[in-house]
């Protein structure tokens, strides 16, 4: 695939998975090797358990909404610098829902092979997300 056609795919992840909600695609575009890494030490392995983690964040923040600000493709690499906006109405990481808006800034760098993400990292302004739901950051 060529860096054109893995920036198309990352877009439809950030627009079809996460900002509409369509799970249906997660197959078309994950890899059953699939491994994320969160800034908060958790692992992501294959298609199900990417589908796992877009319903757990779009159930305690269902207006989600993903802006891609700059995304830059090498290689079998594509990166995406975005913001995210949401309102936190459910149970996040054993937060009880606040109702507070949330606005972070974000680096997501995910390789590709044959047309499928096969690994990502994300680093998450995750002390900005704690600060403005008005809580502390989970102890380690």
């Amino acid at each position: 695939m060529s860096t054109e056609e893995n920036k198309t795919r990352q877009r439809r992840v950030w627009e079809e998975v996460f900002n509409k909600g369509n799970l249906a695609i997660i197959p078309e575009l994950i890899a059953p090797d699939y491994v994320y890494r969160s800034p908060l030490g958790m692992e992501v392995k294959g298609p199900e358990g990417f589908k796992q983690m877009v319903t757990r964040v779009r159930t305690a923040f269902p207006d989600i909404h993903f802006t891609i600000e700059d995304i830059i493709a090498e290689g079998d690499k594509v990166v995406t610098r975005f913001t995210r906006r949401s309102t936190h109405t459910g149970e996040f990481m054993g937060i009880a829902p606040t109702g507070k808006k949330v606005t972070l800034s974000g680096i997501l760098i995910t390789r590709w092979v044959g047309g499928k993400e096969v690994e990502a990292w994300e680093s998450l302004d995750t002390l900005a997300m704690f600060q403005q739901l008005g809580v502390s950051p989970p102890s380690q």
